[in-house]
């Protein structure tokens, strides 16, 4: 039990909205420029009411809501996969306007069972958004997601059209194997070429001919004496390619074996062995079924890991989007202009 917010499956750490990190703490970590968004965020967006609803095969999804009560009802999709519903997905929203729905994914965050890769497939969230639809009467709404959040936010709208008001996209994924490659050893090795040998240096010497593959099969092995490391290598090197100026460019050299293992790493190496449950190319393909959807895709012309080659062809496939692009971002929803730019986006769509 979470003392901080009564929710028995709550773990009580940084992503609970009244946890020991709150916004405030979370605000001072971000450029001057962005603080006063967070602050706004934490007196305005606190969620009004917070639940767990029990999907399928024994996975039950932590959902909140934020903003008014009867609002544009909007949705939030997460990165990651496994990185969680955070604070400051919140502030893109106008708590006087919207009705927001924020959830933890599968295996993310608060839902439980943490960590699961079991039953856990991009078709398993895309009916998750739909039963949490369904439970709380939703018509159609708005949908928001970054990263692999676009992705998932793609094959929603793709499977139901007629659920989806609009759509705002960041940093868009088209979960292929060539974006995988590029992202994690092309772009480090062609942009950061000293961390991408500091990546693949961690590697025994006998696993540094193929380093995703190395680091792929530490990640999904079930010995925490094996993925807890390569989780905390793998955590530290994307969080530096997201930015254009990360605070730290190092990799952990040591780790405390109590520190807790870093999600992300394990539910995205999971989907990424699977090829993110999509037929190559699906989502382009099937983007025709997107006509008639308004959307606003944007895009750090700098992002290593989501480069704006993929929101050009969604761009092209889709005549009902307009491309944004922030000339001076990453590909972080924090960095310069992103979550303004966000927030622009949500407010102008009807």
């Amino acid at each position: 039990m979470c003392g901080a917010c009564n929710l028995r499956h709550c773990s009580g750490d940084v992503i609970c909205g009244r946890g020991p990190l709150s916004l405030k703490t979370l605000s001072a970590s971000l450029p001057k420029d962005q603080q006063n968004m967070t602050t706004h965020a934490h007196e305005a967006l606190r969620p009004f009411d917070a639940r767990m609803i029990r999907v399928s095969d024994g996975h039950w999804i932590y959902v909140e809501e934020i903003g008014r009560r009867g609002g544009r009802p909007c949705v939030f999709l997460h990165g990651g996969p496994g990185s969680g519903a955070q604070h400051a997905h919140r502030a893109v929203f106008n708590p006087a306007r919207d009705h927001a729905f924020l959830f933890d994914q599968r295996g993310a965050g608060r839902s439980h069972p943490y960590l699961s890769c079991a039953a856990n497939t991009t078709q398993h969230l895309v009916g998750d958004i739909e039963i949490i639809r369904a439970h709380f009467a939703i018509e159609k709404w708005l949908v928001v997601g970054g990263s692999w959040g676009s992705t998932l936010a793609l094959a929603y709208a793709e499977a139901h059209p007629e659920r989806v008001t609009s759509l705002v996209l960041r940093a868009i994924f088209l979960g292929t194997s060539r974006e995988v490659e590029w992202a994690f050893i092309d772009a480090p090795k062609t942009f950061r070429p000293e961390l991408y040998a500091a990546f693949r240096g961690w590697l025994p010497r006998d696993e540094r001919h193929d380093p995703l593959s190395a680091y792929l099969r530490r990640l999904t092995d079930p010995d925490p004496r094996v993925h807890a490391p390569a989780a905390h290598v793998w955590n530290a090197y994307e969080r530096i390619l997201s930015e254009i100026s990360p605070a730290s460019q190092v990799l952990p050299a040591v780790f405390d074996n109590d520190a807790r293992t870093p999600p992300t790493p394990i539910i995205e190496a999971h989907y990424i062995c699977n090829g993110f449950f999509l037929e190559p190319g699906e989502l382009l393909a099937n983007a025709t079924r997107l006509n008639g959807i308004p959307g606003t895709i944007i895009q750090g012309r700098y992002d290593l890991l989501c480069p704006p080659l993929s929101a050009h062809a969604l761009t092209d496939a889709w005549p009902d989007a307009t491309l944004h692009l922030i000339d001076a971002a990453g590909h972080a929803m924090t960095e310069p202009g992103v979550m303004d730019a966000m927030r622009d986006a949500i407010s102008r769509m009807g």
